[in-house]
Formats: C-alpha cells, structure tokens, sequence
C-alpha cells in the first residue's frame, strides 16, 4: 500500500474506531468511504484492520439520550469534557501519583479517562445533583472501579501510593459549590483540580470562581492545587465574565497551547479552550 493510501486507511480506520466507541449511530458512520475503499486492492487488509479495533483500553458510559433530563444537563457528556480527556491522555505527568479534583462531573468521560491512563493515586468526581450523582456512580463502577464508601475518612487518611497499587482510590462527593466551604474542600486534600464544560450561565461563572477561590486556600505541601478548566466558546460574553471575574478574585490564569491527538468524536467546528490557573 502506497504512503498516501496507508494515511487514507488510517483515518477512516480512526473513524470507525471514534465512532464504534462513541456508540454512534450505525448510519453515521464512514461506510460510502468503506466501500470505495474496497473496491481497490488494499480494501481487505484495511477491513481486516477494522474488525480488529477497537484496541486499547475503553471507558464505559451510561448517559441520558436527551440535553436536558430530570432538570440537569449534567446526564450527558459535553464537547469540553472530551476535549480535556484528550488533553490529560496527552500529558498524563499532570496527573500520576497524584490527587485529582473534579467540579461538575457530569457523566464522568473525563475522569474516568485519566483514571484509567494517566495513574493518578486518587480521583474525587463531584456534583450536586442527585440523579448525576446517581449515574456517575454507577458510571464509576461500570469501568471496574471500586468506590470508596466513605469520603470523609479517606480524604482524611487516604493512605501512601505504593506501585502496587496501581488503580486509583476512587471517590464520588455530592459538592455544591454555594455551600461547600474550605475546610470541606482542603479535607479531599487535592494536588489538581479540573472542570469541563461547566460556564453555562452568569449565575454559574460567579459560584465556580467562588469555589476556586476557597479552594485557593487549600495548601498541600506549602502549595495551592493546580487548575484547568475546559469549556466551549458558545457565548463570548460568558468566557468574558470568567475571566474578569478571574481577575477580580486575584487568580492568574494562562491558554493551555491546543494538543495534537483526537481520540474522540466532538463537532470539528466547535471552539474549546483550557485555562490553567495559579490559584
């Protein structure tokens, strides 16, 4: 197979792999591509190839079929989250042998995606409503994961990382970022704290630097936790906001450069962006 075939096989073998994983409709995937691939020499070997994958590790999701369900958006997986799993996979030392702080978990993608590639030595997802909460933890338990049953004693005494324990202690916390004060946030006692898709509305750009700014307060090791929090440009006014309001609470952020691999099926036209912040 000739170098520009091999690199026309291995994006519609991406395609159908991205696709099968994100469970996509049948319809929707590259099959007229297929089929004029076929029709040439090297269309069995590239079959072949496609019955073979995925291979790899996979995350497992249970997730609402609708935007808004039972009052949230939160019961399914948003363009932002797949954009930052893609960005942890890429550079996983963000988060091995250390602990890891997510804000509105929603469905999970993100979280269980570096906990399953990146080795963090603890994992708290997050969230305040109670059906996410309920879905995110059959969510966690989906993937082979064991869910620690009590949150306060393990933040408390969450215990040393050894190399035998490789798979992460694993938490879900109800938090709402109103309500949760410091003290709360400083007992899970995290190294980096992320969020994805969460810049919604005003009311929510307000309460999330709110909860960065106690979690600011959180010293681990003479240090506050690092940040990044990925969203979708929908409304330039929102992304606006944040960033002011950034600056008012006095938290310095920066524009993580944009990474190179995509693993995941998001809408190519779609904005995103990471900030990391120095909180």
């Amino acid at each position: 197979m000739a170098p520009e075939e091999r690199a026309d096989a291995a994006r519609l073998l991406r395609g159908f792999e991205r696709s099968f994983l994100a469970a996509r409709a049948l319809r929707s995937f590259p099959w007229q591509s297929l089929e004029e691939k076929l029709r040439d020499s090297s269309g069995s070997e590239l079959l072949l190839d496609i019955l073979q994958k995925p291979s790899g590790d996979s995350v497992t999701l249970c997730e609402s079929t609708a935007i808004v369900s039972h009052g949230t958006t939160g019961l399914v997986t948003w363009n932002a989250a797949l954009y930052l799993a893609e960005w942890a996979v890429e550079n996983p030392a963000v988060f091995t042998h250390r602990t890891a702080l997510e804000l509105g978990s929603g469905a999970g993608l993100t979280g269980l995606a570096i906990c399953k590639t990146c080795r963090p030595r603890a994992y708290v997802f997050s969230d305040c409503h109670s059906r996410v909460l309920e879905q995110l933890r059959g969510n966690v338990l989906l993937n082979g994961f064991s869910l620690d049953p009590s949150i306060d004693a393990w933040a408390q005494h969450p215990g040393p990382h050894t190399p035998e324990a490789e798979r992460p202690r694993v938490a879900v916390a109800q938090l709402d970022w109103d309500t949760v004060t410091a003290p709360q946030l400083a007992a899970f006692q995290p190294d980096v704290v992320l969020a994805a898709d969460v810049l919604y509305c005003p009311e929510t750009v307000l309460s999330l630097v709110g909860v960065l700014r106690k979690l600011s307060t959180c010293q681990k090791d003479q240090r506050a936790p690092d940040a990044y929090v990925a969203f979708t440009i929908r409304n330039p006014e929102t992304c606006q906001l944040f960033t002011t309001e950034l600056g008012r609470a006095g938290i310095p952020w920066e524009e993580v450069p944009r990474h190179n691999q995509k693993l995941f099926p998001y809408e190519e036209h779609s904005e995103m962006t990471i900030l990391k912040l120095t909180l």
